[in-house]
């Protein structure tokens, strides 16, 4: 129903990696909340994302999303989802 989705997402250190990680969300109409880069400790220029996600990693949509981030991601870990706070 009203859920969100957080993610931790590796990106190689090459053009247009940020964008592959990206694409199959906007392609699936999937909103991000949030979204955070921190330096990696595995490389240099190597970074991890951390993106908040509109929907539950078990919604078709989301899980097809992840699955293809997986397939462009040096490494992703969902972190978990939950329901979405009302404010």
């Amino acid at each position: 129903g009203n859920d969100r989705t957080s993610l931790m997402l590796f990106a190689h250190n090459r053009a247009g990696s940020l964008y592959q990680l990206l694409e199959p969300l906007a392609r699936r109409n999937i909103s991000m909340s949030n979204i955070e880069s921190r330096p990696s400790r595995r490389g240099v220029w190597e970074y991890v994302f951390f993106i908040d996600i509109d929907g539950h990693k078990e919604d078709p949509l989301v899980s097809e999303a992840i699955a293809e981030i997986e397939k462009a991601s040096a490494m992703v870990t969902v972190l978990g989802s939950y329901p979405r706070a009302v404010l």
